[in-house]
């Protein structure tokens, strides 16, 4: 069987619940449409789906990007929509480090503060929200390495979602996607050069469809994948840049060219 995509994955506001879709334009900074917003508290640091904030997992996020419109479905079924404006420019804390954005106010704010219970703000950054910028303007994940994950933790499944990749590959071995670091990969219309493994932490024992704990997917890639030398510890899956833009579609071929 060769390579192939099997799942394409993005949220418009990060943290979110991802959304599957059947095709996708990647650009140089990252899937069109994916993380053009996040949230930060009161201190402008960026909030994650972690803790006590994982019912933000359970939030469905869809942005026209047209009309400038986003709208998001609460748990309770609940919807709220507005056009996206541009407000205050802020300096956000990103991940430790200074991002500038603008204020998006608008009535998710008010819902998404009240569903975890502290004060949320949406901001609108100039390019995106990808976690290591461009250089990680997308990931990849072999199906393979999810089942080798499963008979670790000895489950029948590991829900994709828990990883937040933009790539599902299947038809390659369980973690043969290490292997691609620092060679360009062909992917549906696009090419990309992963740069390094993703280091996991306490989002990937949540269940995405409660954002509650219940999975220590940490211990287990500590016991098989704990030892081994990757540019950052408990690594699940590769990031890469996007060195040739183009459309990805589910079924595309994936190949180490």
């Amino acid at each position: 069987m060769s390579a192939r995509v099997s799942w394409i994955s993005l949220t418009p506001v990060k943290a979110l619940a991802l959304e599957q879709v059947e095709q996708v334009e990647l650009r140089e900074d990252g899937l069109r449409g994916d993380r053009r917003f996040y949230l930060v508290d009161e201190n402008d640091r960026l909030v994650n789906d972690t803790g006590k904030n994982g019912p933000l997992q359970t939030v469905h996020g869809l942005y026209d990007e047209e009309a400038d419109v986003l709208s998001m479905r609460l748990p309770d079924g609940t919807e709220v929509r507005a056009e996206v404006e541009r407000g205050a420019e802020l300096t956000t804390i990103f991940h430790g480090h200074p991002l500038p954005a603008r204020l998006a106010p608008g009535p998710w704010d008010a819902a998404l503060s009240d569903l975890i219970g502290k004060e949320l703000r949406l901001v609108a950054p100039a390019y995106g929200a990808a976690d290591r910028g461009r250089s990680g303007a997308a990931s990849l994940l072999g199906t393979a390495s999810l089942h080798a994950l499963a008979g670790v933790l000895g489950v029948d499944e590991v829900d994709a979602r828990r990883f937040r990749m933009s790539f599902g590959v299947e038809g390659i071995a369980a973690h043969e996607e290490d292997s691609w670091i620092g060679r360009r990969v062909q992917i549906g219309a696009a090419v990309v050069v992963p740069q390094g493994h993703i280091g996991r932490c306490v989002i990937t024992t949540q269940d995405p469809a409660t954002g509650r704990t219940d999975l220590d997917t940490l211990k287990a890639l500590a016991a098989y994948r704990g030892e081994l030398e990757t540019t950052e510890p408990l690594p699940f899956g590769i990031y890469a840049a996007v060195a040739e833009p183009g459309l990805v579609r589910l079924g595309d071929a994936v190949a180490v060219l």
